[in-house]
């Protein structure tokens, strides 16, 4: 590989120049990758060890999706100086299927979801049409709001533990906050990128110091393990693959403004079709593997987007240091171990914010487009029936138990197909 700068895609520059960028990356989007994995293994009530396999999964996927995408193998991967994740956007739908069935039905339905994305990968052109901003705007939007509870009941120190709601973890929670929101605000640079890591690393502290972070688990945890594949199974439940395949179609859109943003913004050039096709088939191959290795749903990370478009570094080099950064990471259990003895406040303090974001990104996608009484009744009745049947899920207690799941435990999917719906039935001049 021949020398180059960092500002060129490919080639190889100095050690010394890309390392620094790269683990920039990391910093920006690891707390976020493996939060989706904490908290889940939360809800499904995963021994420890368990856990600490589902955050190495999360670490492994991450880097090798990112690696999918950076050097492409055959018609799989952009070839774009993007950076891939374990996403948000799946956890409210994950934790349905999780207090409903098992990890196993996550993974199934992960598995069918990514051949959804292949499929949408192959005829995105046609796709589109049914996803402008407002539609995935206003899915965004709803995925944002209803994460809320669960970063809530994080900050009272999760639904179940005996502090539940105590002053200490009130005080954990709100000073993490306070620290992610300042550095948000005020912080440059690295503090900036790393404001949600630097909260939670003094959340951390302070726990110590309270003496409530048990380190019984990494204790036991070994040094090296690498996948283990299909460690918690494959199961298919046509309800849960429905809900799941829903979302893999939106996120396949959405990927396609993260791509257009990292050209555009780094590279002052929209990116081609045959980019836009072969990331996202490569995103939905990617995730295939990520639910036969034990890693959940990936997505683009758009704080590493907007990371390449205001650095303008787009060597694919330096952003696959981040890549073997995190692919180390995942196969050390004690990092992963580690990373699970972080108190539920804590999380929840750091996370709360991340979840607000998501939900302005929605709004910001919404208002983008003209809010006429026709695109506010989309947006309004899709979060409405959305968020109104999922808190009130009992609602739908005298229908099959498929029908519950699909359409009673996430917003995520009745906003999705109400949106969709009302676009396409709805006249456009109102």
């Amino acid at each position: 590989m021949n020398q180059a700068s960092i500002f060129e895609l490919s080639g190889r520059p100095p050690l010394s120049k890309a390392l620094p960028l790269a683990v920039q990356h990391v910093v920006a989007m690891i707390v976020g990758c493996v939060t989706p994995a904490l908290i889940l293994s939360r809800v499904a009530g995963l021994s420890s060890q368990d856990s600490i396999i589902l955050v190495q999964g999360a670490l492994v996927i991450a880097a090798l999706a990112t690696f999918l995408q950076l050097f492409p193998i055959g018609p799989f991967g952009s070839g774009l100086p993007v950076i891939l994740g374990v996403s948000f956007a799946y956890l409210p739908t994950m934790q349905a299927i999780a207090g409903g069935y098992d990890l196993a039905t996550i993974f199934g339905s992960q598995l069918v979801g990514g051949l959804v994305a292949v499929l949408v990968g192959l005829n995105v052109k046609r796709l589109r049409v049914l996803f402008p901003p407002l539609i995935t705007g206003t899915v965004v939007f709803t995925i944002g709001l209803s994460l809320y509870p669960t970063a809530i009941n994080y900050m009272a120190g999760g639904v179940g533990s005996p502090s539940y709601g105590s002053a200490q973890n009130w005080l954990l929670a709100f000073l993490t906050l306070a620290i992610v929101t300042v550095l948000n605000h005020m912080g440059k640079g690295i503090f900036k990128l790393a404001s949600i890591l630097i909260g939670i690393a003094v959340g951390y502290i302070l726990s110590l110091l309270l003496g409530i972070v048990d380190f019984t688990a990494v204790s036991s945890a070994s040094l090296f393990q690498a996948p283990r594949l299909m460690h918690f199974g494959l199961r298919f439940e046509v309800a849960a693959c429905f809900s799941l395949g829903i979302l893999f179609a939106i996120n396949s859109i959405q990927a396609i403004g993260d791509f257009t943003a990292t050209t555009v913004g780094s590279m002052d050039r929209e990116p081609t079709n045959k980019e836009l096709k072969r990331g996202i088939v490569g995103y939905g191959l990617s995730n295939v593997l990520g639910s036969l290795l034990g890693g959940l749903p990936t997505a683009t990370y758009s704080q590493n987007v907007g990371i390449v478009s205001t650095t303008k570094v787009i060597n694919r080099y330096t952003l696959s240091l981040s890549a073997l950064i995190l692919l180390i990471a995942g196969l050390v259990p004690k990092f992963s171990a580690l990373l699970t003895t972080i108190p539920q406040s804590v999380l929840g303090g750091a996370t709360i914010s991340v979840f607000a974001s998501i939900a302005m990104t929605g709004m910001k996608l919404v208002v983008s487009e003209e809010m006429n009484y026709r695109n506010t009744s989309i947006v309004g009745l899709s979060a409405a029936l959305g968020i109104g049947i999922a808190d009130s899920s009992a609602a739908l207690s005298t229908f099959p138990a498929w029908f519950q799941t699909i359409f009673g435990q996430s917003p995520v999917v009745i906003a999705t197909i109400v949106a969709v719906a009302l676009h396409v039935m709805l006249p456009k001049r109102n």
